[in-house]
């Protein structure tokens, strides 16, 4: 497998992941071949809540500008999105895209996903482990989450060493422990594309549980980052209120998904949109890269 995080061995032994057909709701649009699911946050929870309570796992992943761009290079990404179980539209951009398709739908973000299944899974006595960020953010995240919903049952909480691989035995180990601790959700702070790549692979060795991708959430809630005010994020500008307190990392970042927009739009103008590839619907098998 190729790319920066894909240098480690992949298990021989390794199970496929449970088979989702039949259950994973039918794309409402299609952006670049990414398929776009879930219209709702209230529909997602609700999935997210019903899937636990009856042992059935998966992924989660939200849909931005950013990861279009990397969908375009990273095969294993792509593996893990054409076989994710619930995709929402994260950004502005995404959601003006699927609703030129003519879909219901609005932003839904891995920042706002972590509070509402949190009180969910509180009240329906679900186990929940969170994984990735720091020692320091994961602790303040169960203070906040603890103070929020007094019957949380956090399983467990782990920050996985710099350089973990989401691929290979040392993401099996980890994958393991999470299945090992009881969660029926684990939410995964990694940062795109590990995040997700971790996301496919874990669900081989944790198939009763859902992993939800949540990017910088934790430290949102844990309070090691501020995240913008809610006035830019209803106009659909929190990139431009990060983009102006980190500027050296992301300039770069928005730049390419700026161009990709671009790229898209003048596509479709012309009437050249690209084919879609397979959904997890329509492969029998994993993909072994």
């Amino acid at each position: 497998m190729s790319g920066l995080f894909h240098d480690r061995p992949v298990p021989a032994e390794a199970p496929a992941p449970a088979d989702t057909a039949g259950r994973t709701p039918g794309p409402i649009a299609v952006i670049d071949a990414a398929r776009v699911n879930i219209g709702h946050q209230a529909d997602l929870v609700h999935l997210v809540t019903f899937d636990a309570l009856t042992g059935r796992g998966g992924t989660v992943f939200t849909l931005n500008l950013d990861h279009l761009v990397k969908l375009e290079r990273d095969p294993a990404f792509r593996n893990a999105y054409d076989r994710a179980t619930y995709v929402s539209a994260d950004g502005a951009p995404v959601v003006a895209l699927a609703r030129r398709q003519g879909a219901d739908i609005v932003r839904v973000t891995g920042a706002d996903l972590v509070r509402p299944l949190c009180a969910a899974a509180a009240l329906a006595r679900l186990p929940v482990h969170f994984f990735g960020t720091s020692p320091e953010t994961l602790a303040g995240t169960e203070v906040v989450l603890r103070r929020e919903n007094p019957r949380l049952v956090i399983a467990g909480l782990e920050s996985p060493p710099f350089g973990f691989s989401p691929i290979g035995t040392e993401a099996r180990a980890a994958a393991e422990r999470i299945a090992a601790s009881g969660a029926r959700i684990c939410f995964v702070a990694l940062g795109a594309p590990k995040q997700e790549i971790f996301a496919e692979f874990a669900r081989r060795w944790a198939p009763d549980v859902t992993f939800v991708c949540i990017g910088a959430a934790l430290d949102f809630i844990g309070g090691s980052q501020a995240r913008a005010p809610s006035l830019f994020q209803a106009a659909g500008l929190e990139w431009l209120w990060r983009l102006l307190h980190n500027p050296r990392r992301l300039a770069g970042r928005y730049a390419l998904s700026a161009l990709y927009l671009m790229r898209y739009n003048v596509r479709e103008l012309l009437g050249r949109r690209r084919p879609t590839r397979p959904t997890s619907d329509q492969t029998d098998q994993p993909s072994q890269e």
